[in-house]
């Protein structure tokens, strides 16, 4: 069996895990089992990715995923976590989630936590009792895709949803007990919007309070509808300094209570960590000093998704 992680390639001998396409995980996630669940999005529309263009949307079949749970049962005893891919396995009805989440319970013993990706349409589509019913089954964290707090952004890149909504449903699993990692992306609004972007999500990170944040840098993917605004000159992307004040003005209106606040993607110019509150005005203080050019910055040819 052959896995790229991260963004890559997937291979399957012929007693391997069945995998089908370019699988994409959260860097947090390395080292966790991944198991294909779905295939593609089931949004698949936001502009700015290219990860699921060449798949349709699709819920694989029982018979494939529990030879895939065997299979980990057998070779794949030392990973404690595992995450269920592709874009959007939460979208799955509730009877066969929770089918899902028991067979790896009764194969995979030792897996302590499952994680999957979601979307603000995934999460409403699941009562209040459906997330408390995944999170006794062993459903851990939810991986949702928030990008932006400014409804004119959401609209352009396509997301499918407002950042009302965004609010509701991230506090919704929350609620359930259950952790919450969002990502953001800088640069998303162009140079124009990059000052109201900032501030909008630092605002609705404030209210919603996830577990994780995780920023990441927007980049053009050949292909997608941004490449194509791009390439029409309708969006420009910004430079180190005008993603740095952007990462600044959004961080410094994140009033979080609680929680991790990143930007140490491959994507992103400048690594940051910060255990909110206690972090902040140190942070604050390191973007600073990379602004003065006191602090070296990712080189351009080590940036990647």
């Amino acid at each position: 069996m052959k896995l790229l992680f991260g963004i890559g390639a997937a291979v399957m001998d012929d007693d391997g895990m069945h995998y089908e396409g370019l699988i994409i995980r959260p860097p947090s996630e390395a080292n966790s089992i991944l198991l294909q669940v779905t295939l593609g999005c089931s949004h698949n529309k936001c502009t700015f990715c290219g990860s699921y263009k060449d798949k349709r949307f699709t819920i694989k079949d029982e018979n494939t995923i529990l030879s895939d749970i065997q299979f980990a049962a057998r070779y794949m005893k030392n990973q404690h976590r595992l995450f269920l891919i592709d874009g959007d396995a939460l979208i799955i009805p509730q009877k066969k989630l929770v089918w899902i989440l028991e067979k790896i319970r009764e194969h995979l013993p030792w897996v302590r936590r499952v994680g999957t990706y979601a979307n603000a349409k995934s999460i409403r589509m699941k009562s209040e009792e459906d997330l408390l019913e995944l999170r006794e089954k062993g459903l851990g964290i939810i991986y949702l895709g928030v990008e932006s707090g400014d409804n004119e952004v959401l609209k352009r890149v396509r997301k499918g949803t407002s950042a009302k909504n965004l609010l509701i449903q991230g506090k919704k699993v929350k609620k359930a007990g259950i952790k919450l990692s969002v990502t953001v992306l800088l640069g998303i609004a162009g140079k124009e919007g990059s000052v109201k972007h900032a501030r909008a999500t630092g605002k609705l990170l404030s209210e919603m309070e996830p577990d994780y944040v995780g920023a990441l840098t927007v980049m053009i993917i050949p292909g997608t509808p941004l490449a194509e605004d791009a390439a029409a000159g309708r969006f420009e992307l910004m430079d180190e300094r005008e993603i740095l004040l952007e990462l600044r003005e959004m961080f410094a209106a994140t009033n979080m209570r609680r929680g991790l606040f990143m930007a140490n993607h491959a994507s992103n110019y400048l690594p940051i960590k910060a255990r909110m509150p206690r972090d902040k005005e140190r942070v604050l203080s390191l973007i600073d000093a990379a602004l003065r050019g006191e602090v070296a910055l990712k080189p351009e040819w080590l940036r990647t998704l």
